[in-house]
């Protein structure tokens, strides 16, 4: 566990990408097993913890700390592990680092304990550790490390480790479980690649580059490429296929690998192909795409009942495919699987199955104005769900990863407000120390006066030393508080007015507004502004889509 723990604190504080992959594979040649595979199972989010919950946490610190003090040091520390950790007090008697668990220990234990067994166990793990292990083990039981390693760096740091290919990794990653004893087997040389007997595994995704709008369009012809919209849903792979014994496994998995087959039964049900496509994930009533922010409706549920399947009926939009009929295709070019895949959708019996349309566009010109104006090609419904254009080489075969000049994704420009700060909170990981989460307003007319509505929340898209501007200002004038939440100062003559980008707007009544944005970020800090020169709501209600019929 110190070892793990020593392992989470460095990846924590290091900022490089290469310089946490080389942490990661430094750790798999000195750990032992099972040890290696379980920190690498935490860190892809493998594993879970059904009996372990933040509540039982702050029931056991605060049987050993005075709640005034634990409430002031989670205000000022931000993260629920590390004030743990900080304020668990030392055992009575000599060190007990002698006794401190194994990664494998408590993952193993944990796996098996019963739900009142959980907080004695913490408590005894608890006291054996350092502050830096305490940190860690917290971290682990509750999933969130957020050490700024994602799953893909670590399994490109398990597969430089064994000389193999990230993809080659991924292919196979889905067949195992923790420990992954036959991974580490095969990637130092004591067996051949794992055997995965699984008739709808997940195959790792092609990716595109962003278009350089000046670069791109000088050095590339337009007619080596397929033009097709680029919709704002998530990428995802529906697999289906038999086993040994004849029996079907379909599953819907997203652009990372994870299965949300679950969330979706309605479109599992009509997979019963055998194929992998590759497509985007939507919200379709009466043929036209729904907003994204009704998809979210349905992403993250164990369940979906009859009410949210009946109001918010998902459909894919194929835009490849990957395997049909015992056939891999991603060998092949693109048009060719472009041919096969209309052939497939026509073959569908289902209606939640489509394709997506071609642009038909064939010059840069004719490009760049599809891009400007979708609704030339779709209707306003539609239009207003298109995120911009997907470029794919005529000739390209299925790359797994990135890879140069084969794919390219063109977005629309985004939109952009002037908007008030009202609210701040502190950050995670690195950020905990800042006021770094931000809920911002616009202006709406209430007779002769204004007041301030929020309208979104924004993580990033500042820098460091924005950062820093940003968290002065909010200690400087925060007017109230909230637990860890802070009010600052919004009148029309004081308070800060920040820019906001965003990629699309929708409504919501689950929104005091009655409007969500799609990826908000701060753009701007607007400091030669006073609040009363923002944006007043009606600015944003003309971006809105129309309404579907």
């Amino acid at each position: 566990m110190q070892a793990f723990s020593t392992l989470l604190d460095r990846l924590s504080y290091e900022p490089r990408r290469t310089a946490k992959e080389t942490l990661l594979r430094n750790y798999l040649q000195t750990a032992g097993d099972p040890d290696r595979g379980y920190a690498l199972a935490a860190l892809t989010g493998d594993l879970s913890f059904r009996h372990a919950k933040p509540a039982q946490l702050r029931e056991l610190i605060a049987e050993r700390c005075d709640p005034a003090l634990f409430a002031l040091s989670y205000d000022f520390v931000g993260d629920l592990s590390e004030t743990i950790a900080l304020l668990w007090p030392n055992p009575d008697g000599p060190s007990q680092s002698d006794e401190a668990p194994s990664l494998s220990d408590v993952i193993l234990t944990l796996g098996r304990a019963k739900r009142a067994d959980v907080p004695g166990l913490l408590a005894g793990w608890l006291d054996c550790l350092d502050e830096t292990g305490r940190w860690a083990l917290l971290k682990l039981i509750t999933g969130g490390l957020r050490v700024g390693m994602s799953a893909r760096s670590a399994k490109l740091a398990v597969a430089r480790h064994g000389d193999l290919e990230i993809e080659d990794v991924e292919e196979i990653w889905h067949g195992l479980e923790p420990p992954y004893t036959p991974l580490f087997d095969w990637m130092e040389g004591r067996s051949q690649r794992p055997q995965i007997d699984d008739p709808a595994p997940f195959r790792p995704v092609m990716l595109a580059h962003p278009l350089d709008e000046q670069k791109d369009r000088m050095d590339l012809k337009a007619e080596d490429f397929f033009t097709e919209w680029k919709w704002d849903g998530i990428r995802v792979q529906a697999v289906s296929g038999l086993d040994g014994q004849g029996m079907r496994t379909s599953r819907l998995f997203s652009r990372s690998g994870d299965d949300i087959s679950k969330s979706f039964p309605d479109i599992i049900a009509e997979m019963t192909f055998d194929a992998a496509l590759d497509g985007e994930l939507l919200i379709l009533s009466s043929g036209q795409v729904r907003p994204f922010s009704d998809l979210q409706k349905r992403l993250n549920r164990k369940t979906a009942g009859p009410k949210l399947l009946a109001e918010f009926p998902a459909a894919i939009r194929a835009y490849d495919l990957l395997k049909w009929n015992g056939d891999d295709l991603r060998g092949m070019p693109f048009m060719e699987r472009r041919a096969l895949l209309e052939q497939f959708v026509k073959g569908l019996p289902g209606q939640r199955i489509g394709i997506s349309a071609q642009v038909p566009v064939r010059t840069w010109e004719e490009i760049t104005a599809a891009r400007s104006a979708p609704e030339t090609f779709l209707s306003d419904a539609d239009a207003g769900v298109v995120e911009g254009l997907m470029l794919k080489r005529r000739d390209a075969s299925y790359v797994a990863g990135r890879p140069k000049g084969l794919w390219f994704k063109w977005k629309r420009d985004p939109l952009f407000v002037d908007a008030v700060l009202m609210y701040a909170q502190r950050g995670h990981g690195k950020r905990s120390s800042f006021y770094s989460d931000y809920t911002f307003g616009v202006w709406r007319p209430e007779g002769r006066e204004k007041t301030l509505v929020p309208v979104g929340k924004a993580y990033f898209g500042f820098t460091d030393q924005e950062l820093k501007e940003i968290d002065r200002f909010v200690r400087n004038n925060t007017v109230n508080r909230f637990g860890p939440v802070r009010e600052v100062v919004h009148t029309p003559e004081r308070g800060l007015v920040v820019e906001v980008a965003f990629e699309g707007l929708n409504r919501s009544s689950r929104h005091k507004s009655g409007l969500a944005m799609r990826f908000p970020r701060i753009a701007r800090l607007r400091w030669d502004k006073k609040p009363a020169d923002a944006d007043e709501i009606a600015a944003l209600h003309k971006l809105l889509p129309p309404t579907n019929a």
